[in-house]
């Protein structure tokens, strides 16, 4: 294999999802080399491609965000000709991602048994709201919803507040990212048995496995959760602390750490000091050393305070906004913000790659696709369809 070439290049995947947590899987596939047919409903398509402002170019910012390295096919999935395209091209797919309600691929008659029959090495990933099993298997899922039902919001948010959902769709994104590294596992398992699988990935189930120490809390020692605001449960100091220009975050993630934190600051002290000296004592007295360290550096600025703790090897960070994290030289660096040309937005800065493979590297090959821009294309190439069978299907808004 060329260097150039990903580490997916020549694997097909059918793309029946909408939303982020399906795309983001998809797109990641992409990004490691994979050729990925977007299939989108005629009328609209994604609903993404609505949810805006911003838009640029008449694309929304959010859609853009998730669906580059994909050509995209609009189909009716709801007539006769829109199924059987859909079954020719899953005959010629190495993976079927779809994240609609339970049931619904077995509607269009694409379910398990045709796949074992018609299309036995196809790896099926389906994507729902609360898995296949269970009183709520046929609900729809929602991130906003599952971050509240998991116990996510519960432990988010400031302790005499609300509970407070995460700035970004969390696990959607989660749910993706499980998504796709499950698919790779069933693709080297199908290099053992030469067959396909259904696998499965939902909502409800990665938000509990979000959870991770704070579940085991509760498991193990019958612990409730609370929220801590920016801290954490275990852990002391960790958290946001005010500066005399703002606001840093300061991490000391183990006594040797602390004795040197103490020391930075200017307040040695605090290492002998038997309420502090391990972190199970800092943890039972949070409230009066987080008062003590917030007192301390509203004496200087956080740039100040930032070089002086780095020095001693003690982590910490200024609060960035957005722009300021992506605009940093670092991350341009490390190539996480990249530029690609599409066809309605002209030149388009998109979040690079967070993988780097050194021999079957990663990239963006592919701006996101125009609604139904490829499906000429697919049509002829992949099922062999003549313009003029193409042609009538448009007419017949099958595509």
């Amino acid at each position: 294999m060329a260097a150039a070439e990903g580490a997916l290049c020549g694997l097909r995947v059918l793309d029946l999802t909408r939303i982020l947590a399906g795309p983001l899987c998809t797109m990641m596939l992409g990004d490691l080399g994979a050729d990925v047919l977007k299939i989108e409903p005629v009328a609209g398509g994604d609903d993404t491609r609505g949810w805006g402002p911003p838009f640029a170019g008449g694309e929304s910012a959010y859609f853009l965000g998730v669906n580059r390295n994909k050509r995209s096919l609009t189909l009716d999935l709801g007539t006769d000709a829109g199924r059987e395209i859909l079954a020719g091209l899953v005959g010629r797919a190495d993976v079927l991602v779809e994240n609609f309600k339970v049931g619904t691929l077995e509607k269009w008659g694409v379910g398990d048994a045709w796949l074992a029959a018609r299309a036995p090495r196809v790896i099926r990933c389906s994507i729902t709201g609360y898995g296949a099993s269970g009183p709520r298997a046929p609900e729809p899922g929602y991130d906003f919803i599952l971050q509240a039902e998991s116990g996510l919001m519960s432990i988010c948010g400031a302790p005499d507040g609300p509970p407070t959902k995460y700035g970004v769709a969390i696990v959607d994104v989660c749910t993706g990212m499980l998504a796709c590294s499950t698919i790779l596992a069933a693709l080297e398992a199908r290099h053992r048995t030469g067959h396909g699988q259904r696998v499965e990935v939902s909502l409800h189930d990665t938000a509990l496995a979000m959870l991770v120490n704070v579940a085991s809390s509760y498991l193990v020692a019958g612990r409730e959760a609370r929220r801590f605001g920016n801290g954490h449960p275990t852990i002391v100091p960790y958290t946001t602390y005010p500066t005399r220009d703002g606001q840093m975050a300061v991490a000391v993630g183990n006594d040797a750490q602390f004795a040197r934190f103490a020391g930075a600051v200017g307040r040695p002290e605090w290492a002998r000091d038997e309420r502090f000296v391990r972190n199970r004592d800092r943890v039972v007295h949070r409230d009066v050393l987080d008062a003590l360290v917030a007192d301390v550096l509203r004496a200087d600025v956080t740039q100040a305070w930032i070089e002086k703790l780095r020095a001693a090897g003690v982590p910490c960070g200024r609060i960035n906004s957005v722009a300021q994290a992506l605009d940093d030289p670092h991350a341009a660096e490390r190539g996480m913000v990249e530029t690609i040309e599409h066809p309605a937005v002209g030149a388009l800065r998109l979040l690079g790659i967070p993988f780097k493979l050194g021999g079957t590297p990663a990239s963006v090959r592919r701006p996101p696709p125009t609604l139904g821009q490829h499906t000429d294309e697919i049509l002829r190439d992949e099922l062999g369809l003549t313009a003029e069978r193409i042609g009538e299907l448009r007419a017949r808004k099958v595509i």
